[in-house]
């Protein structure tokens, strides 16, 4: 055999053993990952004032499977508590989470900058001034006021930000972008404060929405959320090699046939739609877009083929065990789940920038 046949079988072989090893890593991921989304899962179902055992859980969970019938133990209250008043909650945990999350790592992408979140934009504001209007009218726009206005003004922050971004410079740098999320938040802030201002009766109400929270009405929430959360996941989900084109550079990635502004457009407004869903039956939530895809990140590498689903699986995760804190903590009496979030993700966002600063 030649020494070119040699080298040949031995490049060969080596790229077999690096495939192997990749595909071997990548299963071991998703298996972490989904480890950890169905035990945070667990937790949520198990923690309440209700006394719950895991045999029961787990049981009543199998019974609920197709062609599955066990007897969990379970009386009919705690059969009732499980699945209308737990699981509702801990499913909406995983989907704002995943959202947010996911969110977060996107505009991270797109934007090049680990400090982004699902807030920059003018998403939050939009949202908090929408839903603080359902608030102080009460019960004359119906029942689903505060997350529709909630969704509506997310939606109108995003595209206000654009809208000024694209009128200054064509909206083609991330700079003009970033600076008109700024403006945007603030004018929108401004008008929120004016807004709880006038109707000051409705503060406590206001400012409940605004420290988040996961509270349900049954499956309510859930079902409401659930369509966009699917869209702006299989879009993004979708586009994972064009996120790592981009951080390549905007003229390298259009050199791979990727056009970066309307690459960007079409992520934005994908993480948007996600993330003015959530925020609608949440309330304002932070730091879990910054948080879980930077520890993402650190863990399992920046490529959005794996950060993306990473990402989800963490951000689930993560809040619903940051639920049961906020449950557990002052029991009876429960924290807003941003105060959590905020306890968490504030240290972190200033490692974060440590780092960044260190690599300078």
């Amino acid at each position: 055999m030649s020494v070119d046949g040699v080298t040949d079988g031995v490049a060969v072989a080596a790229a077999s053993r690096t495939a192997r090893s990749g595909g071997l890593w990548r299963r071991h991921t998703v298996a972490l990952t989904v480890a950890a989304v169905a035990a945070a899962m667990l937790v949520g179902l198990l923690v309440g004032p209700a006394d719950l055992t895991v045999h029961g859980v787990l049981l009543d969970l199998a019974d609920a499977l197709p062609g599955v019938h066990v007897d969990s133990g379970l009386t009919l209250p705690q059969h009732a508590i499980l699945w209308q008043i737990r699981m509702p909650r801990v499913v909406l945990g995983v989907l704002v989470g995943a959202t947010l999350s996911l969110s977060g790592a996107t505009y991270q992408g797109v934007f090049r900058n680990p400090l982004a979140d699902p807030y920059l934009l003018g998403v939050s504001s939009g949202a908090g001034l929408g839903a603080t209007v359902a608030i102080v009218a009460g019960g004359s726009i119906g029942p689903f006021g505060v997350p529709l206005l909630a969704f509506a003004g997310g939606v109108v922050g995003v595209l206000a930000t654009y809208g000024l971004g694209s009128s200054v410079g064509g909206g083609r740098t991330n700079a003009v972008i970033v600076l008109a999320g700024v403006a945007v938040a603030a004018f929108f802030n401004a008008l929120q404060t004016l807004v709880q201002q006038w109707f000051d009766d409705s503060l406590t109400a206001v400012y409940a929405w605004m420290l988040g929270r996961l509270s349900t009405d049954g499956w309510t929430d859930v079902v409401a959320i659930l369509p966009y959360v699917v869209v702006s996941a299989v879009v993004i989900l979708l586009h994972r090699r064009t996120l790592d084109l981009l951080a390549l550079g905007d003229v390298e990635a259009a050199s791979l046939g990727v056009d970066p502004a309307r690459a960007r457009l079409l992520l934005v407004a994908a993480a948007t739609l996600g993330t003015a869903a959530v925020v609608s039956v949440s309330g304002l939530i932070g730091f879990v877009g910054v948080v879980v895809p930077h520890a993402a990140r650190l863990l399992f590498g920046a490529s959005h083929r794996t950060l993306l689903p990473v990402s989800m699986a963490l951000g689930g995760a993560f809040l619903v065990l940051t639920d049961v804190l906020a449950r557990w903590v002052l029991a009876p009496a429960e924290l807003p789940i941003g105060v959590v979030t905020a306890v968490v993700g504030a240290p972190f966002f200033v490692f974060v920038l440590r780092r960044r600063r260190s690599r300078a």
